[in-house]
């Protein structure tokens, strides 16, 4: 007796052909990204802003899937990657807690893992502590890699969500004066948004105690670059006149020595009281998680715009997986 089939073949249509400026790379550094291809993103981060604000989910990608994997703890970054897929009607396989218990605590390298993945993947989106961990898992894998973080390194995905944010509040990048404050020497968010400030007339003040300065050879580069720079450890120099205040949180995690944390850990916390002397069209931006450096009390203040720069974390991750996986 013949057996039907379960599945006719002949009727399931075939997928759509990839298109899109983005298909099929790995998102590794903001050196990959020019001003075209910013704006490109941006173009997309709108629309699907657009699109979520409509009808919440839709199926750009039905046929599609992520393996998040983070070596790292992490909320925002994992939780907003997990809901762009998800919003783009693709599916997820989350490995963000309990990696110490995978086939890495076996021995497992990461290209064996990636070189796995990739059977259940269309696109990998790592986080891991240590810098160039993504180029090497990008090497070893036949689909998309995404940086999540790697390290004090880079994090490009934040930095675009960031510039993404700083356009949007502001309507201009170009001619504005921004400060970064906090952890800048293992600040991968401050790294990486820098470098990508660097394509735009822009004015750049960094403020941190000593042990926390931004990276000689990135400071190096922005002198180079010909951009107006300044460095300092007093917030009172900068607040008055600055349209961004990117804070960032002293990552107690980075210190070999505690004793050192201990000593920064509570050195700047950005109150309404200093608020009454920033300009009334500016933005406080955090990267998140806060521990300390910005109360809830400033929470209600317009100018605080580090949650509306989560959420546009999730519309540009969309653009940037749509982008990767030939669906835009």
């Amino acid at each position: 007796m013949e057996l039907n089939p379960l599945f006719n073949l002949d009727a399931i249509p075939a997928r759509p052909e990839p298109t899109g400026l983005l298909y099929g790379e790995d998102v590794l550094s903001v050196a990959q990204f020019d001003r075209d291809k910013i704006d490109y993103i941006f173009t997309r981060a709108n629309e699907m802003r657009e699109m979520v604000k409509r009808v919440g989910k839709f199926d750009l990608i039905p046929d599609k899937v992520a393996a998040c994997i983070f070596y790292e703890p992490s909320t925002r970054t994992s939780s907003s990657f997990i809901a762009a897929m998800q919003r783009l009607g693709g599916s997820v396989i989350p490995i963000t807690s309990g990696v110490s218990f995978s086939s890495v605590s076996k021995g497992e390298t990461l290209g064996d893992t990636m070189r796995v993945l990739e059977q259940y993947a269309d696109v990998v989106v790592l986080r891991h502590p240590e810098v160039g961990a993504a180029k090497e898992a990008a090497s070893a894998a036949s689909v998309p890699v995404i940086n999540a973080g790697d390290g004090p390194g880079e994090h490009p995905t934040q930095a675009l969500l960031d510039l993404f944010t700083i356009q949007d509040e502001l309507g201009q990048i170009d001619g504005l004066k921004i400060a970064m404050l906090g952890d800048l020497r293992y600040g991968r968010t401050v790294h990486s948004l820098t470098k990508l400030l660097l394509q735009y007339d822009v004015q750049l003040r960094y403020v941190s105690p000593e042990v926390l300065r931004l990276p000689m050879n990135l400071m190096n580069r922005v002198i180079d670059s010909g951009r107006n720079v300044r460095e300092t450890y007093s917030l009172a120099d900068v607040i008055r006149d600055v349209d961004v205040l990117y804070v960032t949180r002293v990552q107690k995690e980075r210190f070999s020595d505690l004793s050192q944390y201990e000593q920064v850990k509570n050195f700047y916390e950005i109150t309404p009281e200093v608020m009454e002397e920033a300009k009334e069209k500016m933005i406080v931006m955090h990267p998140l998680p806060r521990v300390g450096e910005i109360p809830e009390s400033l929470d209600s203040d317009p100018r605080a715009a580090y949650f509306r720069q989560a959420q546009n974390g999730m519309y540009v991750r969309m653009a940037l997986l749509a982008g990767v996986l030939g669906r835009a």
